[in-house]
């Protein structure tokens, strides 16, 4: 039995697949009961948990073989990140106390650094707050998940254009698939090892902002142009999608820090994946589920 965080979402919904898939059983933790139905139905284990509760993490992590754990998304946290530090120390409490065998935690390309990376903080919190618990841990440091370029699609398929905030539109950026990044996360889970370990997950390639309006334009079949949002509109265009004007700093640091290259893989005493999922079959995938919704709310 492995338990799995973050299962409704897209990397710990494909680290449970594989493990499904695997003939692996599962224990699906969720923070909504209304949305475990789907699992059930495939055959996982529910645990209804509070990431604040380290006593119902506690009783999804007992008795696993592994726990896959990861903090939900927060894009306009509080200045120093006060609801991550509250929920890191309830999973510590309860992997203290649960104590599986062992621990594959999602991190991020960048939290090797403790300075300069905004939203990616958080992630670094994650590394420095569970490195030091006795079980054996492995740190999975994605690039910059494809995916995200779902926030795109209005634009591209209205406009053909894609807004890119990654910056200079020809420099190539580590990017990766949560397919990937989900399965390679399982196939962690299921190994042995002693102590920590750090795992940088790339895609295939690099891929520039150009390179992702060409995928879009492969995809949708019709011309896409990249276009740079100018910096000094950012602060203004986060607010106007609902950011909290004081809640803006984190995000612009860390698109800075992409930008710069003081966010990048490389880093001494890592272990580094390539994943297999191209930037055109993760988008291709992202554009036929948006058609879905479309379809299903008319």
């Amino acid at each position: 039995m492995y338990a799995v965080m973050g299962i409704t979402g897209q990397v710990g919904g494909v680290v449970a697949e594989t493990l499904l898939a695997k003939g692996k059983q599962v224990r699906a933790i969720v923070r909504n009961p209304g949305k475990a139905a789907a699992w059930r139905d495939r055959g996982a284990e529910i645990a209804v948990a509070d990431y604040n509760d380290p006593n119902t993490l506690k009783a999804a992590f007992e008795g696993t073989e592994g726990v896959f754990a990861m903090l939900p998304p927060y894009f306009a946290p509080e200045p120093g990140f006060p609801e991550i530090r509250a929920i890191l120390k309830a999973v510590r409490q309860a992997l203290t106390a649960a104590a599986p065998p062992k621990a594959v935690y999602l991190s991020s390309i960048g939290a090797q650094r403790d300075t300069g990376i905004g939203l990616i903080t958080s992630l670094h919190i994650l590394e420095e707050e569970l490195r030091s618990l006795s079980l054996p841990a492995a740190f999975l440091r994605a690039g910059w998940f494809m995916e995200n370029s779902a926030w795109d699609i209005p634009s591209v398929r209205g406009q053909g254009k894609l807004f890119s905030f990654l910056q200079p539109l020809d420099k190539q950026f580590p990017l990766a698939a949560t397919a990937d990044i989900g399965r390679i996360a399982a196939e962690t889970l299921l190994q042995t090892w002693t102590g920590n370990r750090v795992l940088e997950i790339a895609g295939p390639k690099r891929y520039s902002p150009n390179d992702l309006a060409a995928a879009f334009a492969h995809v949708l079949q019709r011309p896409v142009e990249a276009v740079a949002v100018p910096r000094d509109t950012w602060v203004d265009t986060f607010v106007a999608q609902g950011t909290p004007a004081d809640r803006t700093a984190y995000r612009v640091e860390m698109l800075d820090a992409f930008n710069s290259g003081w966010i990048d893989f490389g880093v001494p005493g890592t272990e580094h994946l390539s994943g297999t999922v191209s930037l055109e079959k993760a988008l291709a995938l992202r554009v036929a589920r948006s058609q879905r919704v479309v379809q299903e709310t008319r």
